[in-house]
């Protein structure tokens, strides 16, 4: 796994800067293609939502691509939310290897 300090680009950013705004579309029409309301495509484009296997394939259809180009844009995201938060880190380096754990 390639650790960057720079985030990876969001799935909202991907979502606005190279499908929304080059094909001329709103949000409404987007979240109408989908099945799914405004609100939806409006927290995923703010990344108050998240990209599930649903979603993802939804997305895949509607823009022509595949389902896993959004999880992995989704996954990498959370790969390095939790790498660059202090707690989550604490909690995360108090993990051990199995034969260490039982032994």
């Amino acid at each position: 796994m390639i650790l960057t300090k720079r985030q990876p680009v969001s799935v909202g950013e991907m979502i606005i800067e190279e499908f929304i705004a080059p094909l001329g579309i709103t949000q409404g029409q987007l979240a109408s293609a989908m099945g799914v309301s405004r609100r939806t495509v409006n927290e995923l484009c703010t990344g108050k939502r998240s990209v599930t296997v649903d979603t993802a394939l939804m997305l895949s259809k509607v823009f022509g691509n595949t389902p896993n180009f959004w999880l992995n844009l989704q996954q990498r995201n959370d790969i390095w939310a939790a790498l660059h938060s202090p707690k989550r880190m604490a909690r995360i380096e108090n993990a051990m290897p199995i034969r260490e754990a039982v032994a």
